[in-house]
């Protein structure tokens, strides 16, 4: 299967080969200001559904919260195993700047459908937010603030085809494997030593970061003919990178660092 001016060597799966990204993209090209219309009901739903809770009991949510959490787990498990071995094809053969700045990532026989699926799932990933609503669990501003930021810019992205949004899915799947198996195991009643949390965030930093080096990446290279990128691709992907990089900082620095007063 030719990939650009390599051999991809890759195997794919059916639903991977029949999917139709020139559907899918015109889909989301029409179709992708939507994504405001979803986050602006989000917000009612959750803070609606706070101001319902106040007066009710917490539900207990376990088992669903288990069954919702193996099933992302899952989901991002695949898409990060397909994602890294097409993203190291790409740099095995083209190199850094090429897995950067081609836009393959988007119509690559592999690549293509987990692209699509990447910014769809940005929506059912709202139901998150459902089981802290429920149990009334503290909802951080980072919490909610993520979600919809990132649909916003998952839709807009993709509608794009922006430089960089291989390793941005890339990173996302892979970091949304580990942290949703960590859900399901704190669901299903494991009890997961304190480092693998302190290690998950840490992730999620490193993640943030490498989000800002891409982008610096593109806007270095975008000038040039084979890196297609805008200006405003730049500055809105680096200004969501900054936020959740100083939000996640702060929190991993409150939640793990922070000296705990003494009891008396």
């Amino acid at each position: 299967m030719a990939e650009g001016n390599h051999t991809l060597t890759i195997s794919e799966f059916d639903f991977e080969k029949h999917f139709d990204q020139t559907e899918a993209q015109r889909w989301m090209k029409d179709y992708w200001a939507t994504s405001f219309a979803v986050s602006t009901l989000y917000a009612a739903l959750v803070f609606g559904g706070q101001r319902y809770m106040r007066p009710h009991p917490k539900m207990n949510l376990r088992r669903p919260l288990f069954v919702w959490s193996l099933s992302l787990a899952l989901f991002s498990t695949m898409g990060a195993a397909r994602t890294c071995r097409y993203m190291l094809h790409i740099l095995g053969n083209g190199g850094l700047r090429r897995s950067v700045c081609e836009q393959s990532f988007y119509n690559g026989p592999v690549s293509k459908f987990w692209a699509f699926a990447f910014a769809m799932s940005k929506v059912p990933e709202l139901g998150d937010t459902m089981f802290i609503v429920l149990r009334k669990q503290r909802l951080l501003f980072l919490h909610w603030y993520h979600h919809i930021t990132v649909l916003l810019y998952s839709w807009y992205s993709y509608k794009e085809m922006v430089a960089g949004g291989g390793w941005f899915m890339t990173m996302n799947y892979s970091v949304h494997a580990l942290m949703y198996t960590y859900y399901a195991w704190r669901a299903a009643g494991v009890r997961v030593p304190r480092a693998l949390a302190v290690v998950l965030t840490a992730a999620q930093l490193a993640q943030m970061a490498a989000g800002l080096a891409v982008n610096g990446l593109v806007y270095r290279w975008m000038p040039s003919v084979d890196c297609p990128a805008r200006p405003p691709h730049v500055a809105w992907g680096s200004l969501m990178y900054l936020s959740y990089l100083l939000l996640f900082a702060d929190f991993f620095y409150h939640a793990y660092l922070e000296p705990r007063p003494k009891a008396e």
